[in-house]
């Protein structure tokens, strides 16, 4: 599962030149004016094709694990009481894990605009004697600290961490809390669908698989063989992915950094900083909802779909 988490980096970088041609600071410009333009009306989402089939299987195997638990272990159940509590806290975790995985789809991780770097932007930046600003070669952009070009995303992204294909996008600057979310939601749902499949196995073998189902116990057996492999592995996938981050934002350093072996030219912040930085404020329950700062109005139809990497709904 790891190795579907593709690093994209452009090595190849070059200081800027006040002697760059005409041509392209025109084409830079037009760049520039563009993304600038349509990035204020685009939702971001990447037409990378297994980054999308990655996100479908993920949603698709969150609702086999609803509908095993809801319909093949809780509504049978003699128990009311242990049917509805067990049966709303899965729901509202899958709901919490899907919102989480939308957000982190569909937010822009820190994308630098496209084209920026011209002439005219470089003299609004005033610059001190000596200081040197790098070009992305790939996107025409200017390279701030600590970004990364990323091919799958065609742009230059802020605190790259990785690509991730499960979530079709960058975790970046602007999605990681959502990222974190979603793989801490994912490991909470797998540990509850695996508590659950033992409590079950257990009344059905005491029972001899009379009425501890509505199916026949060969399908029910199945089903839940396979709930538990499914919950084993996203819950081994998510946990360590969870952890990684936390130790990444306590240590403010990102995984492409520490896999390229980058020496911090930043000065690093204090864990407690690092946290608040990319969950925003003091500690509260806005931390862990996936809901917190969404505006309605980016959910609104603006313009009809366009090509590109990423396009508007």
């Amino acid at each position: 599962m790891s190795s579907g988490h593709r690093q994209r980096d452009v090595e190849q970088q070059r200081p800027l030149l006040d002697g760059e041609e005409e041509e392209e600071e025109a084409a830079a410009a037009v760049a520039a004016e563009t993304s600038c333009r349509g990035e204020a009306k685009q939702l971001w989402f990447i037409q990378d094709c297994c980054g999308m089939v990655c996100a479908f299987i993920t949603w698709s195997l969150v609702f086999f694990a609803d509908f095993v638990v809801t319909f093949v272990m809780l509504l049978p159940s003699r128990s009311f009481w242990y049917a509805v509590v067990n049966g709303v806290l899965f729901n509202s975790l899958a709901v919490l894990a899907l919102a989480s995985h939308l957000r982190t789809m569909l937010t822009d991780p820190g994308a630098v605009p496209k084209g920026n770097a011209t002439k005219k932007h470089m003299e609004s930046l005033q610059l001190k004697p000596g200081e040197v600003l790098y070009k992305c070669p790939k996107c025409c952009s200017i390279k701030p600290e600590r970004a990364h070009h990323c091919s799958i995303c065609k742009r230059c992204i802020r605190k790259m961490d990785h690509h991730c294909p499960w979530v079709n996008n960058c975790v970046g600057e602007k999605n990681q809390r959502f990222f974190v979310l979603f793989t801490m939601y994912i490991a909470l749902i797998s540990s509850h669908a695996l508590a659950l499949c033992g409590y079950q196995f257990i009344t059905c073998v005491r029972v001899q698989w009379a009425e501890c189902s509505d199916f026949s116990p060969p399908v029910t057996m199945m089903l839940m063989i396979f709930l538990c492999m499914e919950s084993l592995l996203f819950l081994t996938f998510t946990a360590v992915m969870f952890c990684t981050q936390l130790h990444s934002i306590c240590n403010d350093e990102q995984e492409i950094e520490r896999l390229k072996n980058e020496k911090p030219t930043w000065e690093r912040q204090t864990r407690w900083a690092g946290l608040r930085s990319v969950f925003g404020g003091h500690p509260s329950l806005r931390w862990i909802s996936p809901f917190a700062g969404l505006k309605l109005s980016t959910l609104l139809v603006r313009r009809s779909w366009k090509g590109g990497t990423e396009f508007s709904v």
